[in-house]
This record gives structure tokens, C-alpha cells and sequence, in this order.
């Protein structure tokens, strides 16, 4: 547990930059006479480490400070590793050099045992990755773009946007940033940007409001109780879309209870069951699906006269 907490030490003031010895005792829930210990331990060990007086003063590393590649177990070298060609998901350009170097710094060979695209079938390959650049680009540089965004009835309107970070969740690519339209914070769906640029207006870093909880995307954000039932030999299906907390499954069938945006992806969703669910509740959910289902039926009956 010692060199545990030493290498801690040194993570946590890598990141931080400095930190008073009470508050590293309170982060490893040690005494002040034990992290002044460990400090020595360092410092004897080689480690730049110093505790500077005064009232901006504290426990430090040396600006040049480098972790060596000792101090990384083979389980954190392949952490590493794996989190470097899992940028190239995100269509990240510059992985590959970076990798090469890091490859041959711990002397690794075995790395392509894994491969993580998040791409979707049927897109360009180089326009999304053009996409990410320059969502990147923005992020990074702090610079406003614009762009057509495509809502989920189908209608564009033009946005600006101040990006903030790019965040992936349930199989879909989103951009969280400030909506200078909306005036607000906005998740907008990659998929649906197009003409995006970048503009010439630069704007300051982001208070801290952008650290609250992400707001739902603007088609999500009117959720609704719904309870569904599903045949025993939909459950592969069922567990990939909702949580275990939602599901309730006995001899018979398979029961959901959920809160649900009520938008297209809820509607594509329930018909891709086709006949393997039921909608218990709400029934106005259930008449918009059979309305929906016989419009579909009579346009492919007509197509076909």
C-alpha cells in the first residue's frame, strides 16, 4: 500500500501541479506526519519533489519532471496503449506517429489485438473523419463554428455553436457546446450537422456552468412513462436498448417500464419489433404506431398498383 500511495502522490501532483500536505492526507486518508514521510522517501528515491513556504506554497515536482517508463506496470503500459487506438474511433489523425513512439518506448509488439470503430455502416470514412477534425479544432482553439443542423421532424435551421467536447453515447456520436441560437447548452447529434465551419470568432473559456449534468439532446428532452411486453425470445434484444433496472421478466414474458423521449427514435424503435411487443401504456402511444403502420401499409399497397 506505501508504494501504491507514493506513485499516487506523484499521478495527483502531475495533475494538480501542487498541493498542501493536508490535502494529501485528507485524498489518502493518511496523517500530515506520514505524507511529509513519504515525501522524504521520494526525494531520497531520486524524485524531484519539493515543499515550497508561503501562502501559494506547497508540495511540487520540478517543472521538467518526466514519469519514466519504471514507474508503469505492464498493465498500465497497455492501458495506455489500448486508449491511444481507441482514438482512432474518434477519427482522431494523429494516433498512429504517437503510437509508433510509444510502441517502441515500452518495446511493445502485441498491440492490435483490438480494434474499436465506432463509424456507421454505409458512411464516408473521410468526410467523417474531415467532421471530427474540425470539430477538434473548434474544441481545442476555443473557435465558434456554424453549421445546418437537421432536427428529428426533419427540419434545418443554421447554428452557431461555441464547442465545448465531443461525447459518445448510445451508439451515436454528439457535440455538447453553447447554442448562441438557443442561448443555452445544447447536445447536438453529429449526424445530422452538415456544411459545418469553422468561423473567426474566438470565444473565452467556458464558465462553469458547462460542468453541469448534459442536457438531453432537443428531441429528448420531453420524456414519457411507458410499459411494454416483449415475447421470451426478444430478451438479446430488450437488454441492448434498455437497463436491467427497467426489466421484468417471469416465465411468460418480458416486461419494460421506462421513461422515454417521445420522439422518432421511440416510434423506429417500437416498429422495428414488428409484431414482438405490446404497448400497455400509454395508449395514445399505441394508436400513433397503429396509424403509423397503416399509413406504411397503404403507400407500399399503392406503390405496387
Amino acid at each position: 500500500m506505501h508504494e501504491s500511495r507514493l506513485f499516487k502522490i506523484i499521478y495527483y501532483l502531475l495533475e494538480k501541479g501542487q498541493a498542501t500536505a493536508p490535502e494529501l492526507a485528507s485524498k489518502f486518508e493518511v496523517s500530515v506526519r506520514t505524507i511529509y514521510r513519504d515525501i522524504d522517501v521520494m526525494s531520497s528515491a531520486g524524485i524531484p519533489v519539493y515543499a515550497a513556504a508561503g501562502r501559494d506554497g506547497g508540495i511540487k515536482l520540478y517543472d521538467d519532471f518526466i514519469i519514466s517508463k519504471a514507474l508503469l506496470s505492464e498493465s498500465d503500459i497497455q492501458d495506455i496503449l489500448i486508449g491511444l487506438q481507441s482514438l482512432s474511433a474518434a477519427r482522431y489523425s494523429d494516433h498512429e506517429s504517437t503510437l509508433e513512439k510509444l510502441r517502441a518506448l515500452f518495446k511493445q509488439t502485441n498491440t492490435d489485438w483490438i480494434e474499436i470503430d465506432f463509424s456507421r455502416w454505409g458512411a464516408c470514412v473521410q468526410k467523417e473523419s474531415e467532421i471530427f477534425s474540425l470539430l477538434k479544432t473548434s474544441v481545442l482553439k476555443r473557435q465558434e463554428i456554424i453549421f445546418c443542423y437537421y432536427n428529428s421532424k426533419g427540419d434545418i435551421s443554421e447554428r452557431r455553436c461555441r464547442p465545448i467536447k465531443l461525447l459518445y453515447k448510445d451508439r451515436s456520436w454528439y457535440l455538447f457546446g453553447f447554442c448562441c441560437k438557443r442561448k443555452d447548452y445544447r447536445l447536438f447529434r453529429i449526424s445530422r450537422m452538415r456544411k459545418l465551419e469553422l468561423t473567426e470568432i474566438m470565444f473565452d473559456e467556458i464558465s462553469d456552468d458547462s460542468s453541469r449534468i448534459l442536457p438531453l439532446p432537443e428531441d429528448m428532452e420531453v420524456l414519457c412513462e411507458i410499459e411494454l411486453r416483449f415475447p421470451l425470445n426478444m430478451g438479446h434484444r430488450v437488454l441492448d436498448i434498455f437497463s436491467e433496472e427497467a426489466i421484468i421478466q417471469n416465465d411468460k414474458q418480458i416486461v419494460v417500464k421506462a421513461s422515454l423521449p417521445r420522439n422518432e427514435w421511440l416510434y423506429e424503435m417500437l416498429l422495428s419489433f414488428g409484431e414482438n411487443v405490446e404497448i400497455v401504456h400509454p395508449i395514445s402511444l399505441k394508436e400513433e404506431i397503429i396509424e403509423r403502420c397503416e399509413k406504411a401499409l397503404n403507400h407500399h399497397k399503392g406503390a405496387g398498383l
